[in-house]
């Protein structure tokens, strides 16, 4: 009797979209139109993981969309591959008042190659369709199928896929075999899922309704803070043929040192002598280790390679030294095996990599966190961490495209996770200064020396290799300044662990000042005005500032003759949760001596607390457009 009602039950979720057949707009509560771009009216989705090499997603939506910038909510992208086939497409779309006005099917859709323009082998297509419909509100209703030959990873559920789009309901089941070791992640879900089981067969189901739209709030927080999810991972899992199966990090780590690594380290002979004759000198393990990293960054460079297993397994080290190249994993494997003809040990480790820091989930393993691997030295109590991918980046330096997050290191004994280095905001400098001389008509001429550090130390290093008619076009858009020219551009750049980048600029900036009658109107900042943020009324969100830093400008405009120097010194400091700004204008020797300072402290917030840092931040951004009025000799 149990399994004719979960057979049955299961066949109820598959028609309960096809039983809505009223999609007139009109018929959507008030509070699910305020402030989206579109609504859910239903979706529901089925993972049905019986078969641990046929697991099959059914979606099925219905969406209504009340403006142009919803239409982006309507598309549909389908990605496919050998491992993944789309089985089946269908839908509809109805207007505002809930009649049919068009249908469409798989063979309406386009069809193009997934590949970046960084990867040499990649096997990913994609399936695109958008309804072309341009009166509003309009309804897509559709549904499809998506068989996948692995368990490894199971899609997310994310029943508000993003800002601006409410939910009347959203619903996930999940199905697998009675006795599947199931880890499951739940975040923003209070309640236990529903859970029904026979003897084959068990579903868990999770359900949302009446999600209004939230609307996008300068410095939100991580998504995954706020926004309900489910994730799921099953214990035994089978990809490209190949089972496994594991619990948590630990067991993740072996199991990936074991059966994505191991033998994967052989080089040949004439490599392994090169690699000792080219250390024989060096006295320590960390001279051996830089000296042989930038070996690697001279020999190869990055390409992609996500085709089959080879997305999770690098290229051997005999591959990658006979070709020069090879995406993250096979140079992190490269370096690592270059490292072991030495006797210098190290870990291949997986890390979630981007300019928002976001570390592994630390009580839920599951493969597919992570979207980058590095490298990291031991070293005896001198840990030191290795970008393998970047052939300027500097020995020991890891950008803020890493920094200070949880990664998983994949070792013999098992994985372990680590956390990179923290960048902060003392550390995360930008020293300018600048010698400058006010002619009488408002031209400013004179040399600008900018020293980058910590996370800032990227800022320039794009530049470095570009022709100096590059360099002037990004300058230029950086600083913002009408009528800026350069008479001189130079860079200089120190490798160390702890990486600076100097720009030396020579300039002039016809009609800086501006000229009125016996009058000059300078604006005291040059180069770093901090740009005012829009006011955020009855927030919601917590503040996040993602990654502090420090702003130090220290500018001497030398006055023309012709300039009195009468300057009344301005002088101001403010300092709060959020950071501290100092700024002070005073006449030294007959010069205009002009000293600012700003620090930005990372951390979250309170939502309320977000008028403050609006007040913080528009009060620096009037102190830096204050103008000193100068009079002219007559």
């Amino acid at each position: 009797m149990r399994k004719i009602i979960f057979t049955l039950l299961i066949a109820f979720a598959f028609t309960q979209v096809k039983a809505q057949s009223n999609y007139a707009a009109d018929l959507i509560s008030p509070s699910l139109r305020n402030r989206a771009n579109a609504t859910i009216r239903n979706s529901e989705t089925i993972v049905d993981m019986r078969a641990a090499d046929n697991v099959i997603l059914t979606l099925k939506t219905a969406i209504t969309i009340w403006n142009k910038n919803g239409d982006g909510y309507a598309q549909l992208n389908l990605f496919y591959n050998k491992n993944i086939s789309i089985k089946s497409v269908k839908g509809e779309i109805y207007n505002e008042f809930g009649k049919l006005t068009g249908k469409f099917s798989l063979s309406d859709f386009s069809d193009e190659s997934a590949v970046s323009n960084f990867s040499l082998f990649e096997d990913n297509r994609i399936k695109h369709y958008a309804p072309a419909v341009n009166t509003y509100p309009y309804t897509i209703v559709y549904q499809y199928e998506i068989r996948n030959k692995q368990n490894l990873i199971i899609p997310d559920w994310i029943p508000l896929p993003g800002f601006d789009i409410a939910v009347e309901k959203s619903s996930y089941k999940f199905i697998c075999n009675a006795k599947e070791e199931l880890r499951i992640k739940a975040n923003n879900y209070t309640t236990k899922p529903d859970e029904m089981e026979n003897e084959k067969f068990k579903s868990l189901y999770w359900q949302v309704e009446n999600l209004v739209a939230i609307k996008y709030e300068p410095y939100s927080p991580p998504r995954d803070t706020y926004l309900t999810s489910v994730k799921i991972a099953p214990k035994n899992f089978v990809y490209y043929n190949f089972k496994g199966s594991y619990s948590n990090w630990q067991e993740l780590g072996k199991l990936s040192y074991e059966y994505l690594l191991k033998g994967r380290s052989i080089l040949p002979p004439t490599t392994q002598q090169f690699i000792r004759d080219l250390v024989r000198e060096e006295k320590s393990d960390k001279a051996k280790a830089k000296k042989i990293y930038e070996y690697l960054q001279q020999k190869t460079r990055y390409i992609s390679v996500q085709v089959g297993i080879g997305g999770f397994q690098p290229f051997s080290a005999e591959e990658v030294d006979r070709l020069g190249y090879g995406d993250c994993k096979a140079l992190v494997n490269y370096m690592q095996s270059l490292l072991k003809v030495v006797d210098i040990e190290s870990y291949y480790c997986v890390v979630q990599a981007g300019n928002e820091k976001k570390s592994l989930m630390p009580d839920f393993a599951s493969m597919e966190q992570g979207n980058h691997i590095i490298l990291c030295l031991p070293l005896k109590g001198d840990t030191t961490w290795l970008e393998c991918t970047n052939q300027e980046i500097p020995f020991g330096f890891l950008g803020d495209f890493t920094d200070d997050r949880l990664v998983l290191a994949c070792t013999e004994a098992g994985g372990k996770l680590l956390r990179t280095p923290k960048l902060n905001a003392q550390g995360n400098l930008q020293i300018r200064h600048a010698d400058l001389q006010l002619l009488k008509n408002g031209t400013l001429t004179g040399e600008i020396t900018t020293r980058f550090s910590g996370a800032q130390y990227d800022n320039r290093t794009h530049l470095l290799t570009k022709p100096r008619v590059e360099q002037e076009k990004s300058l230029n858009a950086t600083y913002g300044l009408n009528n800026l020219n350069f008479e001189k551009i130079e860079f200089d750049q120190h490798k160390g662990i702890h990486p600076m980048l100097t720009e030396k600029l020579k300039i002039s900036v016809d009609q800086y000042a501006l000229l009125n009658h016996d009058k000059l109107f300078l604006n005291l900042n040059l180069l770093n005005i901090q740009r005012t943020i829009p006011a955020v009324r009855n927030r919601l969100l917590p503040m996040y500032i993602n990654r502090g830093f420090t702003d130090i400008d220290s500018l001497t405009y030398r006055l023309d003759p012709e300039i009195l120097p009468l300057v009344v010194p301005q002088k101001y400091k403010i300092s709060n949760q959020f950071g501290t700004y100092e700024m002070e204008a005073k006449i030294i020797n007959g010069s205009l001596a002009y000293y600012r300072r700003l620090v930005l402290n990372e951390g979250t917030f309170k939502a309320d607390s977000y008028n403050e840092f609006y007040e913080f931040i528009n009060e620096v951004s009037n102190k830096d457009h204050l103008k000193l009025v100068l009079s002219l000799k007559k």
